[in-house]
């Protein structure tokens, strides 16, 4: 069905844009679950991929693997995030999680894993165990995404 020229020149470019992005969202996020990383990849490149600042993300999953909410927990600058375990935890447990998968992006686009961000991991891995919520999975979104899990080093 052709679309009316009229119609398109009362919304701007920006308007169109975001209403795309937010139908593609709404169908990533209504997946039955993310059980496979190839999923969850497509759908983290989609959230983190044009970000030009650091962010550490989490995304809340139930006993099923099904999304309760992608969160940004902690923004950064262009090359580091901040990242509290105690603040983890206390959304966690807000959230009623089940279990969690820990996302952060490089701005450079090189997603291969610095030592902090595997320190960072262990930490929160170990803070999660405490509250029986297991971390199915770091990833880091560049231009390519790093999963953790696939890697064996989870």
């Amino acid at each position: 069905m052709p679309i009316s020229p009229n119609i398109i020149d009362t919304y701007s470019e920006t308007d169109i844009l975001a209403s795309a992005a937010n139908i593609l969202e709404e169908k990533l996020t209504q997946s039955p679950a993310f059980s496979s990383i190839a999923e969850t990849k497509s759908f983290l490149q989609f959230k983190l991929t044009s970000l030009g600042h650091e962010t550490f993300c989490i995304m809340h999953l139930n006993s099923q693997h099904h999304l309760i909410e992608f969160e940004e927990l902690f923004r950064g600058t262009i090359n580091a995030a901040a990242v509290y375990p105690r603040e983890v935890v206390k959304t966690v447990l807000v959230h009623n999680s089940a279990a969690v998968i820990l996302v952060h992006n490089h701005p450079s686009g090189i997603a291969e894993p610095s030592q902090s961000d595997k320190d960072i991991t262990h930490k929160l891995k170990e803070a999660l165990a405490l509250i029986d919520v297991p971390v199915l999975d770091h990833v880091i979104v560049g231009r390519d995404c790093v999963s953790f899990a696939e890697r064996g080093v989870l």
